[in-house]
């Protein structure tokens, strides 16, 4: 049976209530939100081939964590009810249990047992004593007692249940998952497909061959692409390059046709803005599909949204740095939607500051920060969105509110670490 494919997103699912001229940052998440679906379909997936995948539907346990009562030490297992307080001399039985080789007959009560971590209790033993807390001349142990009930014993189960949830749908498995669908018996789970993303990058000064000589001061490097398509490898994604386009509208055309083929969702960058050679979002709008998304955000602002072929296109600012924080503000929870991993939220914390910084109202900014050696938040020297080595410097971002705000050193600000965004 062949597995049911989702539903594109709405032609118009993108476009904005009459009026609005700017877009909290809030408001735009929170609409994105709301109008994003999975758009990938399912596949059975080996868990050897698992890593990253997201979970279509609940993963059930096939059988128990521990399958059954067994020891959590190395000791001398016996029957809780024949022991009291006191010194208590218990003869051994010949032979023991270990892990994968269970005592096959019964301990008599007021006997014990060698008993090995992760052994299996014999019938007769409910209670382990640490080896260390034991004396024996090899017939017999002595221990002070009393020893609680069920010491050192895991029971069958108490970990997760046959039959129990393991993962709800929507997880994105981690190495630890793994292991835990392992010890459960799950060898398979069923699987969103991998989400396809495509990179294309965009405008006449761009140069995509790095390292060969530009024709001149005008022409810049694509730093954008290798960011981005590094970026959906990392988040688990499969990257589609598709490559650099100069300002040629016919061409731009090609290739975001290709890329509604090859891909689920386009990031474009450069030509986002409604300048003259803003091809994208010129583009964009013949189709009838573009919604310009004017954020208050800094660095970024304008966010092209739009339809091609059935695919969604994020037109991202040309400059490197406020594509790389458009990304993760935005990028990174949509295309999780997307994936059916649902919502992504970065997890930030509060430090005090080691910076001085005046804010003005009306834009959320996103410093590029890093933590010192005492804690402190240190912000990088320039805000100025074109210094790409701000970057590789930090370690993460600092947000700072949509209202103004001056922050002195040792305020607290919080801090997002690149490692909240998943990179």
């Amino acid at each position: 049976m062949q597995p049911l494919e989702p539903p594109k997103l709405a032609d118009d699912c993108f476009a904005l209530p009459p009026g609005i001229a700017w877009t909290p940052v809030d408001e735009a998440l929170a609409r994105l939100r709301t109008i994003l679906h999975p758009v990938v379909g399912e596949e059975r997936v080996s868990i050897a081939d698992a890593l990253g995948r997201v979970l279509a539907q609940d993963a059930i346990a096939a059988r128990s964590n521990p399958p059954a009562a067994n020891a959590a030490v190395d000791g001398y297992g016996f029957a809780h009810a024949a022991t009291g307080e006191g010194a208590q001399n218990l003869p051994l039985v010949a032979g023991r249990a270990a892990a994968g080789e269970p005592y096959r007959g019964a301990v008599p009560r007021g006997h014990a047992i060698r008993i090995l971590t992760g052994a299996l209790l014999p019938e007769g033993v409910d209670t382990v004593v640490l080896e260390e807390d034991c004396a024996t001349d090899g017939a017999r142990i002595a221990f002070n007692g009393p020893v609680k009930p069920r010491a050192n014993t895991r029971k069958a189960g108490e970990d997760v249940v046959a039959g129990a949830l393991a993962l709800p749908a929507g997880h994105a498995l981690r190495p630890p998952d793994l292991a835990l669908l392992a010890a459960l018996g799950i060898g398979e789970i069923v699987a969103r497909r991998r989400l396809r993303v495509g990179v294309l990058s965009t405008g006449e000064e761009v140069q995509a061959d790095i390292g060969r000589e530009p024709a001149g001061p005008q022409i810049i490097y694509d730093a954008n692409r290798p960011m981005l398509l590094a970026m959906m490898r990392r988040w688990g994604y499969e990257p589609v390059d598709l490559g650099h386009v100069g300002d040629d509208r016919a061409a731009l055309r090609r290739r975001l046709d290709e890329g509604a083929r090859e891909a689920d969702v386009i990031f474009t960058s450069g030509g986002a803005s409604a300048g003259d050679e803003d091809h994208v979002s010129a583009l964009l709008k013949e189709t009838g599909a573009l919604s310009s998304w004017r954020i208050a955000i800094k660095p970024g602002r304008p966010l092209a949204l739009a339809l091609w072929e059935g695919a969604p296109v994020f037109g991202l600012p040309g400059n490197p740095v406020a594509a790389f924080v458009c990304t993760l503000i935005f990028g990174r929870p949509a295309l999780a939607a997307l994936a059916g991993a649902g919502w992504l939220e970065p997890e930030g914390f509060h430090a005090p500051a080691a910076f001085t910084k005046r804010k003005k109202p009306g834009r959320r900014e996103y410093l590029r920060a890093r933590l010192d050696g005492d804690g402190r938040v240190e912000a990088f020297a320039s805000e100025g969105s074109g210094r790409i080595s701000g970057l590789a410097w930090a370690r993460g971002l600092v947000e700072i509110g949509d209202g103004a705000q001056t922050i002195s050193p040792g305020d607290p600000v919080r801090y997002i670490p690149y490692t909240a965004f998943g990179l």
